[in-house]
């Protein structure tokens, strides 16, 4: 770790956990998390007001614990980033907020990033610099994605993408029909090690011939598996949760990990990076393994901490674009819950310098007065 790399505080606020992380360089100094996970558990999902609520009363304090685990001081950030889009957007609302206000009281350039750039970023932080191109296979619950991004920074291409429920998203209706609670990766995952996999044939969607080869599709698995339930139910039978648990995440990763290998022979890319909540499932990472060792690709998984939403993502883009001097976005900043992931960042106007300089004949006894 070299003392002039940048030094870079990524806020993460696109869903129910509010993420603050600090990088220098690749190297991660704190990652600090608080999350409204359990009380959301009670609706079953995701409420976006509690969460924007929750970010808003979390954020100052998360802030000041990620800069004392990292022993950095505000004024020593050379840049701040957060999470503009995609995710729900008034949670989003509360980061943007208040990283454009610690980028004016600090003088610091702002930049506005994509969470699912920012989830293949991550890497950067376990495994070292990205290869590029680098193939990437986001898995979470809203997205099911396979990206190939030349350029992190800069150049994204969508490969293909989920055309009805997410892979995450599907976990949680599964769970919900097991009545196993949310959210329901984790649950399915743990039940599923004492199941058999091969039990129950699922279905496994778009795998024709003639199905978009790198498009995703888990609405009718997810539909099977709860019609599948029912009759169980209505015939007065047990429902073996183990066995449907396994067959059902099989048939889930089985589809993910087939197309992203493909994906990989096909555009000659030589190693995957898997990225997103669901990528810290462990069979997921077991048959990715499997499947890439046998078709000569390296695998690339951050640790299940990092795979899910975090502000250490955040920070690791912004990093990596300071470093390539990328244009700070300006401090008109909004968020933007359907931020195309062809767009890694949100660059200001080419005539503004995207910060507090912009502003700096306002309140500068207040700025002052904010970290002094």
């Amino acid at each position: 770790m070299a003392a002039d790399e940048p030094l870079v505080l990524g806020i993460e606020t696109s869903c129910d956990e509010t993420g603050v992380g600090i990088v220098r360089g690749t190297t991660l100094l704190a990652d600090a998390v608080a999350s409204s996970v359990d009380t959301h558990a009670r609706f079953g999902g995701v409420v976006p007001e509690i969460a924007s609520r929750a970010h808003l009363e979390a954020m100052v304090p998360t802030i000041e614990r990620a800069l004392k685990e990292a022993g950095v001081g505000a004024r020593d950030l050379d840049g701040i980033a957060v999470t503009s889009g995609p995710g729900l957007a008034g949670a989003l609302l509360v980061g943007v907020s208040a990283a454009k206000a610690y980028a004016y009281a600090l003088n610091k350039p702002l930049y506005g990033v994509n969470h699912l750039a920012s989830h293949i970023c991550v890497d950067q932080l376990e495994h070292g610099p990205l290869p590029e191109p680098t193939m990437a296979l986001l898995v979470s619950g809203g997205h099911s994605s396979l990206l190939l991004a030349p350029d992190i920074t800069a150049d994204v291409r969508p490969l293909g993408a989920t055309i009805d429920d997410a892979a995450g998203e599907a976990f949680d209706k599964i769970a919900r029909v097991l009545n196993l609670g949310f959210p329901g990766g984790p649950v399915i995952d743990r039940l599923a090690k004492e199941g058999d996999p091969k039990s129950i044939a699922f279905p496994r969607g778009l795998t024709g011939p003639r199905d978009a080869p790198y498009d995703f599709s888990f609405s009718g698995l997810k539909t099977s598996v709860a019609r599948w339930i029912e009759a169980k139910r209505a015939a007065g039978e047990e429902v073996p949760v183990r066995d449907v648990a396994a067959s059902f995440q099989e048939a889930v990763v089985d589809v993910l990990t087939r197309k992203a290998v493909r994906a990989c022979k096909d555009e000659g890319v030589d190693h995957l990076m898997i990225g997103g909540g669901v990528a810290a499932n462990s069979r997921l990472r077991a048959l990715a393994q499997e499947r890439c060792e046998r078709a000569g690709i390296r695998l690339r998984v951050p640790r299940p901490g990092l795979c899910t939403d975090n502000g250490a993502m955040v920070a690791a883009l912004g990093a990596e674009m300071v470093a390539r001097n990328r244009r700070p976005s300006d401090l008109e900043l909004s968020a933007d819950s359907s931020l195309p992931v062809t767009e890694p960042h949100v660059p200001g106007a080419a005539h503004g310098h995207g910060h507090a300089h912009d502003h700096d004949h306002v309140h500068e006894i207040s700025k002052d007065n904010l970290y002094s």
